[in-house]
Parts: C-alpha cells; structure tokens; sequence
C-alpha cells in the first residue's frame, strides 16, 4: 500500500510537471514564443526545483516524510492550478506569470524524490529496494502513458488552459489521501511484528520516521554532511550520473512532443496519443530494471554488480534515439524511441542507489543532493535543445546531445562510482 501510493503521486507529480510540454504548442501560438523563449519557460521548472532540494531535504530529515510532503504535493497542485490564469493575460505579463508560476511549482515539488528515497529506506529491506524504487520511479512514465492523451484531449477541445485547471484540482484531492495513508513503520496502524522485524532485519531504516526520531534536533552539521558528501568519490560519480540520465528525462518531458509535432508533422492530438508509446516501453523498462537488479542481488551477486548492470545496459539501449535522425517512416521513429525509454527505464535505478548509499543522519539531505545534480539537466536541457533547434531548424543535434549524455552516464558507473555501499558519516556528525 504504502509503494503503491508513492506510485500515485509521482504520477500526479511527472503529469504536473509535463503539462507544460502539452500546452506548450498552444502556449507558444498564443503568446508568439519562439523556441529560446519556449526552452526558458521549460526550464523555469528546474531551477527553482534545484535550489530548493537541499532546503527540502533538510526539511524531511527535521520534521518527516508525511507532513513536510504533504504540504509540497498541497502547494505544487495549487501553483499548476493558477497556471492556468496565464492565459488571461497578454504579452510580457503572461509570459512572467508563466514563468513564475512554473518556478513556484518547481520549489513545491522539491522534497518529493528525496521522500520517496526516504520512505523506500524506511519501509524496504535492500534485496526488494531495487525494485520498489524502479516502481515509483517508473511513474514518470506512467504519467505520459495515463495523462499524455487525456492532456492532449483537453487542449485540443478545451484549450490549453484547462490542463493546469484538472491536473492541478486533482493534486489537491491527491494530497489529502496522502494524509490520510502514509506513516512510518513504527506508527502505521496496521503493520504486524512479523512484517516490521522481516523488514527491519533486511536492512530497512524503520525508525527513520519514527514520532520520537523526527522530533529530535538534527544530528549533523548541514554544511559539513554536504562537504563530507561531496568529497565521496562513489557519490560523486553517482551525481553526475544522474545528471546525465535526467537528461533523457528533460528531454522527454519538455521537448518530445513538440519534436512530434514540429519535426514529424503530428498533430498535437496525435502527439499526445503517440508520446504515450515510448513512455508505455519507459515504464516497463523501469519495471524490468528494478527486478533484473534484485534478482541479481537475491542470486549472491554485490550490490554493485545488481545495480550496475541494469544501468549500463539501459543507457547501451537509450542511445538508440540517435538513430531517429536517419529514418523517415513515423512508424519506426516510434519504435527507435521506445527502445531507447525502455532502456532509460531500465537504467533509471539511481534513487535505488541513493536509498542504498545515504547515511542514516542524513537520507532527506543526500537525497536532495543527488536530486540537485539530476534536475540542474532540467535547467540546461530544454535551454541547450531550444539553441540547437532554433540555431539549426533541426532536431538532429538535439537527439545527439541526448545520447552523449547516456553514453557519459555508462562512464560515470564503470570508472567512477566504484563499489556501491552505504556512507557512514565521520566528520559531520553532532551527537557521537
């Protein structure tokens, strides 16, 4: 119950996020927004969401999961709500109420994957983690797959502002079921001994969230754990992994239906049916990933060995997009697209890693560090894309940049991340 909740509302969440890329033909239309301009409001997301994950780690780890993301799904549904509202405006206005509305979103929805990192610890012994991190992280996909054409609908019959309007109402409907579902190992009403020991002797954190924990002043210096953090060679590599994975992921998010539309002449009613495809492969990839990777680790194999394994062969399989550059038929530009979010699901294991690595002190706060480094690709992705498309009138530098990026991915986990183990922490400690 609890890994099927995080799967609903990283549904909500990655459909509250891509309702930009569907509205935005529609947005550019009416506002006149050339593609810089497009690329800068897609990036508004990102960088308030960057600049907000150490504060809300730091949140997490001081007053929990439940009530710190409850207050973040709350906030984040109403911002894509008043998105909306852009629309009644005209010119320089309505492009500074989009772009600050989408700032606004992006800050509320920071402590969510450091949460969901969070509550994976707390409530998953590490032979199943694998697999319940790919599940709420293959959402994203399932988000396209469940809202890409219902979103497409909307705009296309109601227009582009109804989107923000339903998907926004249903956030705030969302957050209080959260309320309503969620608690800690030790606090939910209907756990047995029998589950809470098997999960506890799994290796799971099952006091992370605990009434009396959460209550307690932190337990780390907040400046000295980042250093300390920083300064992990295995971290490192696996941050600057994520940034480039997260590449994959910005680029599906923001510019891939407006590839649909501009590139291969889709209507953006087709687009939306037609981008739930390759996120129907993203999800069972993801699926597939987290089960290859705790199949390993029940077969005798270390954690490196479970964990890397899904991932390189998924960033082998995501550089197939590069391929779509040399084919007409849109047919098989599907089917080369699909592949390649197969493997990015299949690869998408990093908040896995993260809830494998994270010192116990300090879950909310490395979380939020690994988020950061994985979403500034949110800043710089659609940025780099709308130059290259505007620059060029193609979308074949684009799809390269995306590919060099998996490819830089593969070299993040065979050469620098080094054997996959969980950090205890030696320097930023207050209470030894």
């Amino acid at each position: 119950m609890i890994l099927a909740m995080l799967f609903a509302i990283t549904t909500i969440n990655y459909a509250d996020r891509a309702t930009i890329s569907i509205a935005a033909p529609g947005i550019k239309k009416e506002l006149g927004l050339d593609a810089i301009q497009m690329g800068f409001v897609f990036s508004a997301f990102a960088w308030s969401y960057v600049i907000a994950q150490l504060p809300g780690g730091w949140l997490l780890d001081r007053f929990g999961s439940k009530i710190t993301y409850f207050c973040s799904i709350f906030l984040w549904s109403i911002f894509t709500m008043l998105t909306g509202t852009a629309g009644f405006l005209a010119g320089g206005a309505a492009v500074a109420t989009l772009f600050t509305l989408r700032l606004l979103v992006g800050a509320a929805e920071a402590p969510s994957f450091p949460g969901n990192s969070r509550i994976a610890s707390a409530w998953f012994p590490t032979h199943e983690r694998g697999l319940a991190a790919a599940v709420f992280n293959s959402a994203q996909y399932f988000a396209t797959v469940l809202f890409a054409p219902i979103m497409g609908w909307l705009v296309h019959s109601h227009g582009w502002h109804s989107v923000f309007y339903v998907m926004g109402g249903l956030g705030i409907v969302m957050a209080f079921v959260w309320l309503k579902t969620i608690y800690g190992p030790r606090d939910h009403p209907s756990v047995s001994a029998g589950e809470l020991k098997y999960i506890q002797d799994g290796g799971a954190l099952v006091d992370l969230d605990s009434g009396s924990r959460t209550a307690q002043p932190s337990q780390v210096d907040t400046f000295a754990c980042i250093k300390e953090l920083l300064g992990n060679r295995m971290l490192l590599g696996v941050y600057i992994g994520q940034y480039c994975i997260t590449t994959l992921t910005y680029f599906f998010l923001t510019w891939f239906p407006v590839y649909l539309v501009q590139e291969r002449h889709m209507t953006i009613l087709k687009a939306g049916f037609v981008a739930s495809l390759p996120a129907i492969a993203g999800f069972l990839g993801g699926i597939t990933g987290g089960w290859i990777s705790d199949r390993l680790s029940r077969a005798g194999y270390s954690l490196s060995v479970s964990r890397k394994v899904p991932i390189v062969l998924g960033m082998l399989m995501s550089m197939t997009m590069i391929a779509c550059n040399y084919i007409e038929a849109d047919t098989l530009v599907v089917a080369a697209m699909s592949l390649a979010f197969f493997g990015k699901g299949v690869g998408a294991l990093g908040w896995a890693v993260v809830s494998d690595t994270s010192p116990k002190e300090a879950g909310g706060l490395s979380g939020a560090l690994f988020n950061t480094f994985g979403n500034t690709a949110g800043i710089t992705t659609p940025i780099v894309i709308g130059y290259i498309v505007q620059n060029t009138g193609s979308f074949a530098g684009a799809l390269l940049f995306v590919g060099a990026n998996a490819a830089l991915a593969i070299v993040c986990y065979l050469f620098i991340v080094g054997d996959i183990k969980r950090v205890k922490l030696v320097k930023s400690l207050v209470n030894q």
